[in-house]
C-alpha cells in the first residue's frame, strides 16, 4: 500500500463486520477530531469496556498534538501495542485485540487488552496432595505459563507456540529445557504437532491420538497432569511438555507406564514409605484386573485347589443363588459401573445419596433376596476400589477387568496366565518417542530402578533418566 493510500474507516470497518458475519458482539467506535477519522473495532465479548475507555480512547481524545499513527501508537497505555498487516486484522480481533485504522495513514495498529473470566489455580480434584504444592493449573494457558515460569528462573526454558484448529485456531505452546532434552525428541512432537489439521482442538486430549505411535490402542502413550509442579518435574528429567489453552490438563513426552506406578506424594515423604505404597499400588492394579476372573476361574474349574474350610463356605452361600456365577459376577461389576457411573454424573449431593443407596441397600438387600452371594459381592468391591490405586490407569484397568473376566469364566487359571503374558508382551512391544514402554524393567536400566518399583533417596539419584533420551544425564554434581 503506497503511502498516500490511506484508510477509509467506515468502509474498512464495515468490511470486517461482514467477514465477521455482523455478530452481536463485534463492536466499533469512531472517533471524529478535527480532519482525522479514528476506527476502533473489537469484541466486547473479549474486552473490558472499563480499560478500553481508560486505556485507549480517552487518551487519544485528550490528545493535545496532531492525531497521527506515531503519536496514538505512543499514547494509548497498554503493554501489547502493535503494527500490524491488513490480512492479520481478523485473528488479531478474535484474539481479543482492539484494532485502529486511522484515515490519515496507511498502517494499522493492534492493541491487547483482551480480559477473560480465567479460574484462580487451585488444588486439582484429582491430584490432590498430602504435603507440597497445592496450586493447579487453569484453563488459561497465560495463567499456565506463569505457573511454569515462575518454577524456572532460568533462559533454558524454551516456549514454541503453535496454532492447531482451522475454527478454534487452539494455541498450543511446547515447553522444553535446552541443554537437557534431547531436540530430536522435541522435533518430532513439533513435527506431529505442525501436521495436524482439524477443525477444533477443544481440550490436550484431542492431540493425544496424533501424538501416540498407536492411536487405536487400549493403552495411554502420553503423560497428562493438572500439576505445574510435576511437569517441572518432568521438564527437569528432559521431557517435553504440551501446553492447550482452555484446558488444565498438559501433556508430557516421552511416557513411560512406570509414570503410572509414581505419585506426587511420594516425593514429598520418605522414601520407605513411598516404596511401600508403590508395592501396595502394583498388588492393588493386579487384584483389580486379575480379582474377579481369578475367583470365577477358582469356583468353575479349579474348585479341588481351594482350601476347605473356604469352599464349604463359598458353596453354602451361592447354593441359592439363581445364577451361574458368571453371570453373578457378570451382573455385580456392571451394577457397580452403573453406579459409579450415575454418582459421577449427578450433582454431588445426589450422587453421594446415590452411592450410599447402592453400596448399602442394594447390595445388602440383593444378598438378602438370594440373587447375589456375599463373596461375589466382596471380590467384585474389592477389585472396583483397586482400580484407584492407580486412577490414571482406571479406564483401562476397568476394560482388562472385564476381558479377564471373560478368559478366566471360558478358559480357567490357564487362560489368564496366558492372557496375561500376551498383555505383557504387547505392552513391552510399544515404543513411545525412541523410549520402551515398560522402561526400566524391560529393558532392565539399572540406575532407573533407583526411582522405579521402590524408590531411593534424592541423594543417590543423581542421574537422570536413562529410559529415553537426554542431552545431559547429570542431575546431581559431586
Amino acid at each position: 500500500m503506497s503511502s498516500m493510500n490511506y484508510f477509509n474507516v467506515e468502509k474498512e470497518i464495515k468490511n470486517i463486520k461482514k467477514q465477521l458475519h455482523y455478530s452481536f458482539d463485534v463492536t466499533d467506535r469512531i472517533l471524529k477530531k478535527e480532519d482525522v477519522i479514528i476506527g476502533f473495532i473489537y469484541l466486547k465479548s473479549f474486552t473490558d469496556n472499563l480499560i478500553f475507555s481508560t486505556a485507549i480512547y480517552q487518551p487519544i481524545a485528550d490528545l493535545k498534538e496532531e492525531i497521527s499513527f506515531t503519536s496514538v501508537k505512543n499514547i494509548v497505555q497498554a503493554n501489547d501495542v502493535k503494527e500490524i498487516k491488513k490480512e492479520e486484522v481478523i485473528d488479531n480481533i478474535l484474539k481479543g485485540a482492539v484494532v485502529l485504522f486511522l484515515n490519515n495513514s496507511s498502517k494499522i495498529l493492534s492493541i491487547d487488552i483482551q480480559k477473560f473470566n480465567a479460574r484462580a489455580p487451585s488444588e486439582p480434584p484429582t491430584t490432590p496432595v498430602i504435603q507440597g504444592p497445592r496450586e493447579g493449573f487453569t484453563e488459561d494457558i497465560k495463567t499456565n505459563l506463569g505457573l511454569l515460569r515462575k518454577r524456572f528462573y532460568s533462559k533454558d526454558l524454551v516456549l514454541k507456540n503453535l496454532t492447531i484448529g482451522r475454527h478454534t485456531k487452539t494455541q498450543i505452546v511446547i515447553a522444553y529445557l535446552d541443554g537437557i532434552v534431547d531436540m530430536k525428541i522435541v522435533k518430532e512432537v513439533e513435527r506431529k504437532l505442525k501436521k495436524i489439521d482439524v477443525d477444533g482442538v477443544v481440550d490436550s486430549y484431542y492431540l493425544v491420538p496424533y501424538l501416540s505411535n498407536r492411536p487405536n490402542s487400549l493403552f495411554k502413550q502420553v503423560g497428562n497432569t493438572e500439576k505445574p509442579d510435576i511437569v517441572c518435574a518432568k521438564l527437569l528429567e528432559g521431557r517435553v511438555a504440551i501446553i492447550v489453552d482452555n484446558t488444565p490438563i498438559v501433556l508430557t513426552l516421552p511416557f513411560v507406564l512406570l509414570e503410572e506406578l509414581q505419585n506426587t506424594n511420594d516425593y514429598y515423604t520418605n522414601y520407605l514409605y513411598s516404596s511401600l505404597l508403590r508395592f501396595i499400588r502394583i498388588i492393588g492394579g493386579l487384584f483389580a484386573v486379575l480379582g474377579p476372573g481369578i475367583y470365577i476361574a477358582l469356583q468353575l474349574f479349579h474348585y479341588n485347589i481351594m482350601p476347605l474350610k473356604y469352599l464349604i463356605t463359598i458353596a453354602d452361600s451361592t447354593q441359592q443363588i439363581p445364577f451361574t456365577p458368571f453371570i453373578e459376577i457378570l451382573f455385580i461389576s456392571l451394577l457397580f459401573q452403573i453406579l459409579y457411573e450415575v454418582s459421577l454424573r449427578l450433582p454431588s449431593y445426589l450422587g453421594l445419596a446415590t452411592s450410599i443407596v447402592g453400596a448399602l441397600i442394594l447390595g445388602d438387600t440383593g444378598v438378602k433376596a438370594g440373587l447375589i452371594s456375599p463373596p461375589a459381592v466382596i471380590v467384585v468391591a474389592i477389585a472396583k476400589i483397586a482400580l484407584y490405586t492407580i486412577p490414571e490407569q482406571a479406564a483401562q484397568i476397568t476394560v482388562l477387568q472385564f476381558v479377564f473376566l471373560l478368559i478366566g469364566a471360558s478358559l480357567g487359571l490357564l487362560g489368564l496366565i496366558g492372557g496375561l503374558i500376551y498383555v505383557i508382551s504387547y505392552l513391552n512391544s510399544i515404543e513411545n518417542f525412541g523410549s520402551p514402554y515398560l522402561a526400566p524393567f524391560s529393558p532392565f536400566i539399572l540406575t532407573d530402578n533407583k526411582d522405579g518399583l521402590f524408590r531411593v533417596p534424592w541423594t543417590s539419584m543423581r542421574e537422570r533418566p536413562y529410559s529415553f533420551k537426554t542431552n545431559n544425564h547429570t542431575r546431581v554434581g559431586e
